[in-house]
């Protein structure tokens, strides 16, 4: 574990504005979606040394430039909708000691398999849009981040192709 590895790149207010989440949403349990999009997929793509150079400039406040750019309008796009489309999977369930429940407030109607597959699939085709986006910037701009190209000393070098997903069943 790294110092850094609690500092996320988004906020909840920036993922309530550029999603369909409600405001009433606990943030408590927006968070871990929001880790592991970022641990996976924001990692993967920066590759650790520009990933661990982020998040110590966001950590210590000093997040500004091309750097910033680079976040701002190119990884927290990207890193909201992936981090979505696991939410959507996962949040109407709830691990207790009574086991995994999946709740249904009173006068709802749960959607089905294959609705919540669509949200899950559009949410995926517009992070992997930013994605697209993220690569081509890095890739006209290399000069602009060196530790993207640097030797990545032991850690995960820079991948452009997104993690493979699978199909979940219930």
């Amino acid at each position: 574990m790294y110092a850094n590895d609690d500092i996320l790149l988004i906020d909840k207010e920036l993922i309530f504005k550029y999603t369909q989440l409600g405001g009433n949403v606990d943030v408590d349990k927006i968070y871990p979606f929001v880790k592991i999009a970022q641990d996976i997929q924001v990692q993967e793509l920066l590759g650790t040394k520009l990933y661990r150079y982020i998040l110590t400039q966001v950590e210590n406040g000093t997040l500004t430039g091309n750097y910033q750019t680079l976040v701002s309008h190119y990884v927290q796009p990207m890193l909201i909708h992936y981090a979505m489309a696991d939410l959507l999977l996962f949040h109407g369930y709830e691990v207790t000691n009574a086991g995994i429940l999946r709740n249904s407030p009173e006068n709802t109607t749960l959607p089905d398999k294959t609705e919540i597959d669509t949200l899950v699939q559009r949410q995926r085709n517009i992070a992997e849009t930013y994605r697209r986006r993220v690569v081509d910037y890095l890739s006209y701009y290399p000069q602009l981040f060196s530790q993207y190209t640097e030797d990545q000393q032991a850690g995960e070098y820079p991948n452009t192709n997104p993690s493979n997903y699978v199909s979940w069943n219930l």
